[in-house]
């Protein structure tokens, strides 16, 4: 692993128009960031949003997902089409702070660092700011209390804003295509199915956490629901289930056991103790996230839930292909020697 990166591709992938507006915002938010050596932005399997960005943008690099129809062979597109030593990723629905890739970059001047995440701070539709409480966030794709507040080892980052050495994932053949978000069901675990890889294939490796790489991540109103926030917790519960299977509890649950240990109860006295004030409400919301939680992860258990086992050379030789017919994608052997 060399030191501090020189070329850095920034990968944003979407799927619909219905978030054109979030989309534009996203995209304009790095493309004049001094740090940025390109903009790729990954359409998937949407010919009219391809259509419509190619359009739009001439100097970003628009390419259609090459894998199957999901957030994890979106990214993989992006990897194996972008052209920097460090590849970062940003959501269609966030917009990166001006000192964004500054902030995300600096840790990577350690060589054994190969992975760093940022911060994820709500941008709420009105009057909803008050709903989940801080330790909730996650639900909504959001930084939560209870997470570093300086710069620290972590298991694994936010998706909304991370980064990579390049090679670093294509060594361990790139993202799990059956993990992650397809359109808008809300499972996930791709990004923490990712690093846990990387640091078992390298154990020297180093996952950090910087949160001053903050980018606003835009929260739609349906998000804001109790029918949402039960439905993302077991959606959450059986992906935990799955990753379970595939790397191990031991991995899988660390960050988590810590967070039902020490932060949930910590935010239910807080809450409960606010008479008034909506704190009931929202340590109702939390109790009812963790319960959803805890139950899908017990039915996932009971099925035996797992992740389809993800061979390295499977995944190398597939984004090898990918980046053969990328424009301007670096070969794969180039970049990981």
């Amino acid at each position: 692993m060399t030191g501090a990166p020189v070329t850095v591709s920034v990968v944003v992938c979407a799927y619909t128009e219905e978030r054109w507006d979030d989309l534009l915002a996203s995209v304009e938010s790095v493309r004049r960031l001094p740090e940025t050596t390109e903009v790729v932005l990954v359409i998937d399997h949407s010919d009219a949003l391809l259509a419509r960005s190619r359009d739009r943008w001439s100097d970003v690099v628009v390419v259609p997902n090459r894998f199957r129809q999901g957030l994890s062979g979106a990214r993989n597109t992006g990897v194996a089409a972008a052209r920097g030593e460090v590849v970062a990723f940003l959501d269609d629905d966030a917009a990166a702070d001006p000192r964004w890739l500054e902030h995300l970059l600096a840790p990577f001047s350690e060589p054994d660092v190969v992975g760093v995440g940022g911060h994820a701070t709500p941008r709420w539709p009105d009057d909803a700011r008050a709903f989940y409480p801080p330790e909730a966030l996650w639900v909504v794709g959001c930084s939560h209390r209870g997470l570093p507040t300086t710069t620290a080892d972590v298991r694994n980052v936010i998706g909304c804003s991370m980064a990579f050495r390049r090679a670093s994932v294509v060594a361990v053949g790139g993202f799990n295509l059956d993990t992650g978000r397809v359109g808008t069901v809300p499972l996930g675990c791709e990004e923490t199915e990712l690093c846990i890889r990387i640091r078992q294939a390298d154990p020297s490796a180093r996952i950090v956490l910087e949160p001053r790489a903050d980018v606003s991540h835009h929260v739609t109103p349906p998000r804001v629901t109790w029918a949402y926030a039960r439905r993302r917790g077991w959606s959450e519960g059986l992906s935990k289930a799955a990753l379970s299977r595939q790397v191990g509890a031991g991995d899988a649950l660390s960050s988590e056991s810590d967070y039902l240990r020490r932060v949930v109860p910590a935010a239910l006295v807080r809450e409960l103790g606010r008479t008034g004030r909506g704190g009931a409400g929202r340590a109702g919301v939390l109790l009812t996230v963790v319960v959803a939680t805890v139950l899908g992860y017990a039915a996932g258990t009971l099925r035996r839930a797992r992740l389809a086992p993800h061979d390295p050379a499977v995944g190398r030789a597939l984004l090898e292909e990918a980046t053969a017919a990328s424009p301007g994608g670096p070969a794969v052997a180039e970049v990981a020697s």
